[in-house]
């Protein structure tokens, strides 16, 4: 995050990848479907009985964001939109949802851009 961009985390832009397959149902509720590639995934494949493709599925809160994060809204944008929605619920409102961008990035699923 900080180390890749040098400029304020609100301003940045997320996006998710677009090879990323995801599902809203009529409730929203989202499920990402994440493939499982390489080596050691097809070896938990084969002898595990493991799935090819993973399905997470997101809470509430993860579910509301996630149709947000598309490559226009900054990170105060959604902020803004998250504590309109959800009110006090959604407080500590910056920590929790930085901190949930960060899982986001760090699992692959959403990469960032500066806003300029």
């Amino acid at each position: 995050m900080g180390k890749k961009l040098s400029s304020n985390y609100l301003d940045f832009i997320p996006c998710y990848k677009p090879e990323l397959k995801h599902e809203i149902d009529s409730d929203g509720n989202v499920t990402i479907f994440k493939e499982n590639k390489g080596v050691f995934y097809f070896i938990t494949q084969k002898l595990l009985k493991k799935p090819r493709v993973s399905q997470i599925h997101l809470d509430e809160m993860g579910s509301f964001v996630w149709p947000l994060i598309d490559g226009k809204n900054t990170v105060a944008d959604i902020a803004t939109l998250v504590k309109e929605h959800f009110g006090e619920k959604a407080e500590p409102l910056y920590d929790r949802l930085l901190k949930y961008m960060d899982m986001l990035e760090n699992c692959g699923f959403i990469v960032f851009t500066n806003k300029n």
